[in-house]
């Protein structure tokens, strides 16, 4: 009787783990997603987030990013329409280190998905990228597809598969229409469309000054505005209902953009043109405005093709003194990389915080030296954290670990959108499957020397650049370079300003030390001049100092 029960218990096991669904009880919590066949017919490649959230709104996708909701990221390589891509404890997470780690309770739930596309690069490699790729976060990219949001009770310790179907896609991006003071083009860039292997187009946007139309045979000089809101470059807004609505400006002692507005017009108002130029690529919202082996030759892209096409279009002075780049933070970086890389093109540079300029301070990191980005040298048993950013009081908020499981949660290969990779992906070489090589493990913070070499002997630490070519880039630099930094910027990137000071102190044959403005005690990564008008009246200034002689310097401050 009891070997007939044994054998009876036996059979019994057996039917209940070939009963479907039977190995979720094993397997624990999962998110089950697929792509109905009316969304698309086609197999679907790219990153797959669940965004797991306390709050309803906004929709957990729109809430990613470091303070948002729990999300879970995996890779999607030509999923079928109609099969199910299931996502568990095995996933990269953030901020979590699993799913594992959610306390159990009601959340909002919603999934999304990264779209990529294949390119046959110039270089050889065949990449699954984003190829819709604009100045946006890439989880809210058009094209992009998501559910519904679902409120569930969620207990990782329990077998649950909620499921989840993409019927939603992002919509196209609504192209901002002209008005009399902003105009909008977008020209195919063939370079970096035969680089990629698939159209590539790039965006500017021109603030133009009083009059404009009524004289057609003026010639302006040029604000290139680096990482700037295309739709209104310095908040630029001749709406004076909004003047009250830009409390956060004022109270930051910024300008506001009908301030602005209200210079810009004004009878004594230089009269410049400022352009804001969009050169978002398929590895960031940026591409650092120089050619790279990742992103491809978007310095020249910029300097053969936009700004030429520009300075017709907009009858722009297309001499190098008239010429003038500036930009904060990316656009710091950018803005000197130009002035640095095309000398004899731009006539002047003001840069504010920008991002590192030399890589023995790539933030808090020295990557020639340091053996792991999480962590503090010579601290074998405290494990200090590596701060990422702070406040402008020194309070950590957020480290290098945090910032890079982000971002490891976010897509694979540098394909997350995100800062780490955004600067990893322009400074690094291209790796034998054809995507960057990273300078350090998102995981684990290790740091490949080989890859920092890398950076420093191709140009990409600007300090070191700039220091090994003085003899030639010095004589054409002497004049240009205007830095301004906060002493307690949120990223630490004041401590680059100050390496690139100190090698400019000890120049020779031309002993030129630039301009370095830091400001009071406690600015942080926003501080700049905020007098934007002011700046422009001293970049005018800068522009007449310079001008050729016989250049009619008169005839475009009418």
């Amino acid at each position: 009787m009891s070997q007939r029960r044994s054998w009876w218990s036996v059979f019994l096991m057996a039917a209940v783990l070939l009963m479907p669904g039977a190995w979720a009880a094993a397997d624990g919590l999962r998110f089950d997603v697929s792509i109905p066949r009316s969304v698309s017919s086609e197999p679907v490649t790219g990153r797959l987030l669940i965004a797991i959230s306390k709050r309803e709104t906004p929709e957990p996708r729109l809430a990613i990013g470091l303070s948002g909701p729990m999300i879970l990221g995996v890779d999607l390589e030509q999923l079928p329409p109609g099969q199910v891509a299931s996502v568990d404890a095995k996933a990269v997470s953030y901020p979590l280190a699993s799913l594992a780690e959610l306390p159990a309770g009601d959340y909002y739930v919603q999934a999304t998905l990264i779209r990529y596309g294949q390119v046959r690069r110039a270089d050889g490699h065949t990449l699954w990228v984003p190829t819709q790729h604009r100045r946006l976060p890439y989880h809210i990219l058009p094209g992009n597809l998501f559910s519904k949001t679902q409120k569930l009770h969620l207990d990782p310790k329990a077998a649950h598969a909620p499921r989840f179907e993409l019927t939603e896609t992002v919509a196209p991006v609504e192209e901002p229409k002209d008005t009399e003071w902003l105009r909008h083009v977008r020209i195919k860039s063939k370079l970096l469309s035969d680089f990629w292997g698939t159209p590539v187009y790039l965006s500017a946007t021109a603030l133009v000054p009083r009059d404009f139309d009524k004289h057609p045979k003026t010639k302006y000089p040029t604000l290139y505005a680096q990482s700037q809101e295309r739709t209104r470059p310095f908040y630029f807004n001749p709406d004076p209902a909004s003047h009250e609505g830009e409390l956060g400006l004022r109270a930051q002692n910024v300008q506001t953009g009908y301030e602005f507005y209200q210079s810009w017009i004004s009878d004594d108002f230089p009269r410049f043109v400022v352009i804001v130029m969009e050169q978002s690529s398929p590895y960031f919202l940026e591409a650092y405005s120089v050619d790279s082996a990742n992103h491809g030759p978007y310095g020249k892209a910029l300097t053969e093709e936009l700004i030429p096409y520009l300075e017709k279009k907009f009858r722009l002075i297309p001499q190098s003194y008239a010429r003038i780049v500036e930009g904060a933070s990316t656009g710091g970086w950018e803005s000197l990389a130009l002035q640095l890389k095309y000398p004899d093109y731009f006539g002047g540079a003001w840069i504010f915080n920008p991002d590192p300029i030399d890589f023995t301070h790539y933030q808090l990191m020295n990557i020639y030296k340091d053996e792991n980005a999480f962590t503090l040298p010579n601290t074998p048993f405290t494990n200090a954290e590596r701060p990422m950013r702070r406040t402008v009081e020194g309070q950590v908020a957020y480290t290098f670990r945090e910032i890079a499981r982000l971002e490891a949660t976010l897509g694979s290969k540098g394909r997350s959108g995100y800062q780490f990779d955004a600067w990893q992906s322009v400074h690094g070489p291209v790796g034998p499957d054809g995507y960057p090589v990273m300078l350090f493990d998102k995981l684990t913070g290790v740091i490949d020397r080989n890859v920092a070499n890398y950076y420093r002997e191709h140009g990409f630490d600007l300090t070191e650049y700039t220091r090994r070519n003085w003899a030639t880039l010095g004589p054409k630099l002497v004049g240009k370079l205007n830095f301004f930094a906060g002493e307690m910027d949120n990223f630490y990137l004041n401590l680059g300003v100050y390496d690139f000071e100190a090698m400019l102190k000890d120049t020779r044959d031309p002993h030129y030390p630039g301009r370095f403005e830091y400001g009071r005690p406690k600015q942080g990564h926003s501080w700049h001049l905020t007098d934007f008008a002011a700046m422009i009246r001293e970049m005018a200034a800068h522009v007449k100092q310079n001008a050729p002689a016989g250049a009619d310097v008169a005839s475009w401050n009418y």
